[in-house]
């Protein structure tokens, strides 16, 4: 049997797989992602994606392309609204109007994109091919098994059926709530489990008449049954989205058939006599409904050896709040550098450990939150607060070995970023119409006050002799921009030490009486070197 060389097998070709692609062969890292499906889903699922989420996605060169394919362009989202039908009169559904939400402008050089799963997934795909990932569809993981030095894998073509040996350093299960490589590995979850079960349809209908020129993102209707909605899926308000609760105690998915379905979308619209045609979601075949699951579980590990989970595999969550599709994407953001990290020698394997320990606990966080939006602040037993909107998808906090002696998880609102260790490098706009932010995502930076001029050339002088890729700049020299040292918590003397991610991995007020001694101990904590 051929047997095929990799350094990451992801299994799962959806919004997590895909994502973990491109940021993985972004760090030039051989990536092969195998997906059990013919082809990309042809449905929404995912309504959008956070400002932070924006960000990541233009380290990898993907901004223009995300605002361009943007359902609304790259601007701040949509409010849902419920009615009992969508020609009735609207109300607004309050889940989380803070200012941030609203207009992110003034902490990030990003906006909410409101951009469909699909459009997005298509291009990931495209960018990781283009990056040099090898994408296979229809093709299914059979076995796993792991030692101490990688892991084999077994494919199969499903057109086919011949199967495949891949050989992979590491492997990152994305293939979803049902994850079988989480129930292969023996890893159990925690939270509520699943809560309620949808049926799903991309329709082709003249709506205009019950919409009436108004804008709309999600309307909630209580027609034809409680929990149903409906939300536009192209720019000329002729394909829809139409999806509704079922429960199958009492119903199965083949017992909506498109007759059905059509009917049911005529009584949630409000016009009797409208026209309604179901549209295939799987490409080339005539599935016209799909039946996806509502849960909210944690893994209680994010890994298992050379196995990680990341997305849905790892955590579910309602969708209110939008968190879920993000979370998964920042989940491989956060584990691509770090695998990069390893493989090219940059660091010790127990940099691979502060995956779990950093995200998982955030994957907690969302769960609740999400669940805070949902109207049940009971999740898990205990009353949950609900959180500022910036401090879930912004200001949430590492405390990991990766960010050494820093111990406080609390999220920040996110206009109260000043580099905190653990947290999201802040955003500030420079005279070139850029943005701080964009300084990161392939190597360490170090930003240094405008007396800094030692701590730059340590850093490079360091990073070179640890082989590690360090670059440096001083404020208002290098870069030019306003408040710089305000807005990272230092003085002229001081310096922040920023992760290939983003995040703050130190930070020194002012100077300190060994730059050199005092970096190489956090270079050497942060990657786990014992050199």
């Amino acid at each position: 049997m051929h047997q095929q060389k990799t350094q990451v097998l992801v299994v799962g070709g959806a919004l997590t797989g895909l994502s973990a692609a491109v940021f993985l062969a972004h760090q030039g890292i051989r990536v092969t992602v195998v997906e059990r499906h013919p082809d990309l889903l042809l449905h929404p699922r995912l309504r959008g994606i956070t400002p932070r989420t924006v960000e990541v996605f233009r380290q990898v060169g993907l901004g223009p392309a995300i605002r361009k394919e943007s359902f609304r362009g790259e601007d701040v989202g949509f409010v849902p609204l419920r009615a009992n039908t969508l020609a009735d009169e609207y109300e607004t559904v309050e889940e989380a109007s803070h200012t941030e939400f609203i207009d992110p402008r003034a902490f990030s050089p990003s906006a909410n994109a409101g951009i469909d799963q699909d459009r997005l997934e298509l291009l990931l795909r495209d960018r990781a091919r283009e990056l040099g990932a090898d994408i296979r569809h229809f093709t299914e993981m059979t076995s796993l098994d792991q030692d101490a030095d990688g892991v084999t894998a077994t494919v199969r073509d499903r057109a086919s059926g011949d199967e495949e040996v891949i050989r992979a350093d590491y492997v990152i299960a994305a293939d979803g709530s049902k994850s079988r490589i989480r129930a292969w590995l023996g890893i159990e979850t925690d939270g509520p489990g699943e809560l309620f079960h949808t049926i799903t349809a991309i329709v082709d209908a003249d709506l205009s008449a019950a919409v009436r020129g108004r804008s709309i993102g999600i309307v909630y209707l209580q027609k034809p049954r409680p929990f149903s909605a409906v939300m536009p899926h192209d720019a000329a308000g002729s394909r829809w989205l139409f999806s509704t609760g079922y429960d199958p105690r009492h119903e199965s998915v083949a017992d909506f058939t498109a007759e059905r379905v059509a009917g049911m979308v005529r009584e949630a619209s409000g016009l009797d006599g409208v026209d309604v045609a179901l549209l295939p979601q799987i490409p080339g075949t005539d599935v016209t409904v799909l039946g996806f699951p509502v849960g909210a579980r944690v893994a209680r590990s994010y890994r298992s050896g050379r196995v990680f989970l990341a997305g849905d595999a790892a955590r579910s969550q309602p969708p209110t709040g939008g968190f879920g599709g993000s979370t998964g994407i920042q989940d491989v953001h956060n584990l691509a550098w770090k695998l990069a990290a390893v493989l090219t020698g940059w660091a010790g394997p127990g940099l691979l450990d502060t995956y779990d320990a950093e995200r998982r606990p955030y994957g907690e966080l969302a769960m609740r939150q999400a669940f805070a939006r949902f109207g049940d602040r009971m999740a898990g037993g205990a009353q949950v607060e609900l959180l500022d909107y910036s401090a879930v998808t912004m200001g949430f906090r590492y405390a990991s070995a990766a960010v050494p002696g820093n111990r406080e998880t609390a999220p920040i609102r996110a206009v109260e970023l000043r580099a905190q260790p653990g947290t999201r490098a802040p955003h500030r706009p420079t005279a070139d119409g850029g943005s701080t932010l964009d300084l990161y995502g392939e190597t360490f930076v170090l930003l240094a006050g405008h007396d800094g001029q030692g701590w730059a050339e340590t850093a490079k002088d360091l990073g070179a002799s640890m082989g590690v890729a360090v670059r440096a700049y001083v404020l208002g020299a290098d870069i030019d921009v306003e408040d710089g040292e305000t807005a990272h918590g230092i003085g002229a003397d001081g310096a922040v030490l920023v992760r290939p991610d983003g995040f703050v991995a130190w930070r020194s007020p002012s100077a300190a009486p060994d730059p050199a001694a005092t970096l190489a101990e956090v270079l050497r904590a942060v990657l786990a070197r014992r050199d």
